[in-house]
């Protein structure tokens, strides 16, 4: 994790936390579709300890209050029940979602003088039963959450099941439960395996089918022991709703592939689809790389306001279909190269589903092919494109640019059907869109058939917002493209004077016909950015207008620290003792782009790992030429003193500030740009 010991990554719940628990912290729950979680005979113990329990074939599926309630009053039976009304109103129980899980906070801050759980009163008059059996009434599951210590992670101090497992697990039975995320707060260092060992064991001694899943954050390597007691064991700490937690989140977990299968998997936590913490086309790329990761989905947002997109979003059965498919294969990583992703996932089917990601914060072409995924060399090949819904054919090429942040997800078939679909094409624009006001930009785009078949009278366009002068000095028609043939065409694109320094829309749209007659038209999002010359002489870079920010834990912060998730939360640069003015405060993996215009020199700075962290953390600083590096420290550690870096960025028109792991992991790494400055 990357906050400080002791600190919360929920800031709104604040946990106490066991003996070998500091800083590592877990609300989230999972859950199960319909087909693997139904009702039916009991289990004998034995068998379900030994063979596993036979639940959650497929990545379960549902919602979980936590993301959007926390422990607010509004986490109630009324939420509870009005979500299990949702599900089958808004189709999303016929679209695989079906469980309904209650998170921490839902207990009584003591057992009765049984030794008993007991529900909120106020939150659940009720009692629990009365929930399970409303959310039963409408064909879905109820799950419950608990801890694996003597106290959940509420602050307030709920009791947890050590020591009450068989007790806790039986009452969990009886009041209807179907699912028990077990998390790991108050432990009092007993050891993880035999904690959740004993819950497995208590749960299936009730003889009902309950999927379990472990939640200890990662921090013992579940994924090397746990698919012997467990469904699905978190693989990290929580998620929180921002890109840099959700990419963060996802990088930890995409390399433990081998891990997961049916009835047991790689949990990365739950969905933040609809929280307004990210744009659409990050939450796209958030359900889509969860379910090509084989990942449970769990949506976190109150469906109650949820937005229509969100509803899109979380609704899109052949993304589903992607996530459910019974083979149960998590994708695996082809490449990654400069955040250009290539993820490949086998189906049932034999078919093979591509999720091309685009980390960066420019549109960027990401390429692989039909073999290179994993199918056979065929003449062609059927190609989906799961969020456009569009069906095409490929000779093989899989390609296509991908906005920034955003994910393309293609399911490519090699079967003989492909001649009945139109040639797909791609569109592509030559670099990223610098656009200083009132002058005039020249870009370069293409439309390429990767089809078999060619593409007919094909045309391309370049739109933008308004007010802008956009027009060609090349063609824009070609009557024919074959296999690999594009047409290019060079624009002229001018923002008027006094345009403001920022990110604007442009659409490249293509118009073609295939052989068979059919009418295709497809387009493609860029990001143009506007920007300003640097003034002459140069300057401290945090002044300046940033391009494009990704940072690896909350944002970047001007003339400060990286402090924690939150914005403007950090402290005064401070390396080694010596505090700094003027710089960045980052945290490892980030990278941070400016518009140089070619006309500066050198860049310049004091860097190394803030004081914030005590002795902790480990990061490599590199300064970017356009797309040559230029300079780099190797790794730094906060014993090391500041240390200085210089760059040859001469006719750069981007320069690129990155700090990287330092190949320990990510805990604690808080690098700082001190005294930074460009030269022009």
């Amino acid at each position: 994790m990357r906050h400080l010991p002791g600190r919360t990554t929920r800031t709104s719940r604040p946990r106490v936390i066991g003996a070998l628990t500091a800083g590592l912290l877990c609300a989230a729950g999972a859950i199960v579709p319909a087909a693997a979680q139904s009702p039916g005979p009991a289990l004998s113990p034995t068998a379900a300890a030994r063979t596993g329990n036979g639940l959650a074939l497929t990545p379960p599926m549902g919602f979980n209050n936590w993301n959007s309630t926390h422990c607010r009053a509004e986490f109630d039976e009324a939420m509870v029940k009005g979500i299990a009304d949702i599900f089958v109103e808004k189709g999303l129980k016929e679209a695989g979602y079906e469980f309904v899980n209650l998170d921490d906070c839902w207990a009584k801050p003591q057992r009765n003088a049984d030794g008993k759980l007991e529900a909120d009163p106020v939150r659940f008059p009720n009692g629990i039963k009365a929930v399970a059996d409303y959310v039963h009434s409408k064909g879905l599951k109820l799950g419950i959450y608990t801890s694996a210590g003597t106290k959940t992670c509420d602050s307030v101090g709920l009791p947890g099941a050590l020591g009450h497992e068989y007790s806790d697990a039986q009452q969990f039975a009886d009041w209807g439960v179907d699912y028990l995320k077990y998390d790991n707060c108050n432990n009092q260092g007993v050891d993880a395996k035999e904690r959740y060992t004993t819950m497995r064991d208590a749960l299936a001694a009730t003889g009902r089918p309950i999927v379990y899943s472990i939640c200890e954050w990662g921090q013992n390597k579940p994924w090397e022991w746990a698919a012997g007691l467990g469904n699905l064991w978190r693989t990290t700490g929580d998620i929180n709703d921002s890109w840099s937690s959700m990419l963060s989140i996802m990088k930890q977990n995409l390399p433990l592939a081998a891990a997961a299968g049916p009835g047991h998997w790689n949990d990365p936590d739950m969905l933040e689809v609809g929280n307004g913490g990210m744009t659409d086309t990050e939450y796209r790329t958030h359900f889509s790389m969860w379910s090509v990761m084989a990942a449970p989905l769990l949506i976190g947002s109150d469906l109650r306001t949820a937005t229509p997109e969100t509803y899109r979003i979380l609704s899109n059965h052949e993304v589903i279909a992607v996530d459910q498919d019974p083979l149960g294969k998590q994708g695996v990583v082809l490449s990654s190269e400069g955040g250009r992703w290539v993820v490949a996932k086998e189906m049932q089917d034999g078919s093979r589903v591509v999720a091309l990601f685009n980390e960066t914060g420019n549109a960027q072409r990401i390429s692989t092919t039909a073999v290179a995924a994993g199918l056979p060399e065929a003449a062609a090949y059927t190609v989906r494109d799961l969020w456009a819904q569009t069906t095409r054919n490929t000779a093989g090429g899989l390609s296509a640019t991908v906005p920034a942040h955003g994910t393309v997800m293609l399911r490519v078939t090699a079967d003989q059907k492909w001649a009945g679909y139109p040639p797909a094409v791609e569109l592509a624009l030559d670099g990223s869109p610098l656009v200083e006001a009132g002058r005039t930009a020249r870009l370069t785009t293409t439309v390429t058939d990767l089809g078999r078949t060619p593409a007919l009278k094909v045309s391309a366009a370049l739109s933008g917002p308004s007010g802008w002068r956009i027009g060609s000095d090349s063609a824009t028609t070609a009557p024919a493209l074959s296999t690999g043939g594009a047409l290019t065409t060079r624009w002229n694109v001018t923002a008027p004077a006094g345009t403001a320094t920022g990110t604007y829309d442009l659409t490249l749209t293509t118009q073609y016909r295939s052989p068979t007659g059919q009418q295709v038209r497809s387009s493609v999002p860029f990001q143009a950015h506007v920007v300003v010359a640097p003034p002459a002489g140069g300057g401290y870079l945090s002044d300046l207008p940033q391009l494009t920010a990704s940072n690896g834990y909350g944002p970047v912060e001007k003339d400060t620290s990286n402090g924690e998730s939150a914005a403007g939360d950090g402290h005064p640069l401070t390396i080694g003792g010596e505090v700094y003015a003027k710089g960045l405060g980052v945290h490892a993996a980030s990278a941070v782009e400016y518009y140089a215009g070619g006309a500066c020199s050198t860049v310049t700075a004091r860097v190394g790992l803030d004081d914030e962290k005590g002795a902790k953390g480990s990061v490599a600083f590199e300064i970017w030429s356009d797309g040559t590096k230029a300079a780099s420290t190797g790794v730094l550690t906060n014993a090391m003193p500041a240390q200085s870096v210089s760059a040859d960025v001469s006719g750069a028109q981007v320069v690129r500030l990155v700090v990287t792991d330092g190949g320990d992991g990510v805990d604690s790494d808080h690098g700082d740009w001190a005294d930074l400055r460009i030269t022009c």
